[in-house]
């Protein structure tokens, strides 16, 4: 088979296409012929060497989604889709013609998405999902801000909300269209300007919520949003970081974050491994099939061959939505 690999951290150039031997599956496992599989930005800062507790050689990539060729009976021949915090790190990963994982870390795929659509949501819904439901606990009616608005994490963050009925907040350094707001389940929007030290954000969402603050605030950013996320909060608010893009130091008003009692919550997919995460893709699978949840847009699918290619591209966050990597049945 082929697969993707690494034997060393560093660049991309680090990456090969190699012909490895088909895998063979021990007892409670599958073997699952990828037919896509899409690159996250975890994926190619691993292969840098950011990530840690990766053992090699390895093959990269997290999210995937394909047919069972080998195990149960039951699930011969089903379409399925998984991602883990495990695959691609201490686990041969996505990026390859075939995948091992345990027979309960698969679940049916939604019947109306394609691979390649499905092969897109795996970390970004599972991190929104962890963060918004399982850690906030966000309720109907309340508000919830998603920094990163306009990308995968911010989308599935708004769509996750608004689907158990809350109010959303979108912000982003760029403008979005309101065809791309509708279908990310934005309510308001606003563009978080740095060279006003984001003061803006938390006016708009000051102004937004007749002064009360938002509920939850879900940060896809850190870094310079960390602190105005915290001021637009109201009483009791929940804020949830699972990144810090720049500076991962960050400060903040401990009397004011004492005193409005404001809760901080660090979430990390990384703990979840395929089982933990198959059933958070269980649970998201009916918002898919209804349409109240739509996958990231692909930008751009690509070849193993091109695997460099789609890493740096990936790496500088030049693409307009996803890449995906795409197999032969």
């Amino acid at each position: 088979m082929r697969a993707l690999r690494f034997r060393a951290f560093g660049g991309f150039e680090q990456l090969r296409v190699e012909e490895l031997p088909e895998p063979h599956s021990n007892m409670g496992e599958v073997i699952v012929r990828v037919r896509a599989a899409s690159l996250n930005p975890s994926d190619a800062k691993n292969v840098l060497g950011r990530m840690e507790g990766t053992t090699l050689p390895r093959t990269p990539g997290r999210d995937f989604a394909g047919v069972v060729v080998h195990g149960p009976a039951e699930l011969l021949g089903q379409d399925v889709w998984g991602t883990g915090g495990d695959v691609g790190f201490t686990r041969d990963g996505t990026h390859a013609d075939f995948i091992v994982v345990p027979a309960d870390a698969v679940r049916p795929k939604p019947k109306n998405l394609s691979f390649e659509e499905a092969a897109t949501v795996g970390v970004t819904f599972v991190a929104a999902w962890i963060g918004l439901v399982e850690t906030a606990h966000v309720q109907a009616g309340e508000w919830v801000l998603a920094t990163g608005a306009a990308g995968s994490v911010g989308s599935a963050v708004t769509q996750i909300a608004k689907s158990k009925g809350g109010v959303t907040i979108g912000a982003d350094r760029t403008a979005l269209s309101a065809e791309r707001q509708r279908e990310s389940s934005i309510d308001q929007y606003v563009i978080a300007d740095s060279d006003n030290e984001y003061k803006s954000l938390v006016d708009a969402v000051r102004q937004f919520t007749n002064g009360r603050g938002a509920d939850v605030s879900f940060d896809a950013v850190g870094g310079p949003l960390f602190e105005p996320c915290l001021r637009s909060l109201r009483q009791r608010g929940r804020q949830v970081n699972i990144t810090s893009v720049g500076n991962r130091r960050v400060s903040f008003d401990l009397l004011d974050f004492y005193h409005r009692q404001l809760t901080l919550f660090g979430v990390d997919t990384r703990a979840y491994d395929t089982t933990a995460s198959a059933r958070i893709l269980e649970r998201l699978t009916p918002g898919f099939e209804n349409g109240a949840l739509k996958p990231a847009p692909i930008a751009r699918c690509f070849s193993l061959e091109e695997a460099g290619e789609a890493y740096r591209a990936v790496d500088s966050g030049s693409l307009q939505g996803k890449a995906v990597f795409v197999f032969a049945a």
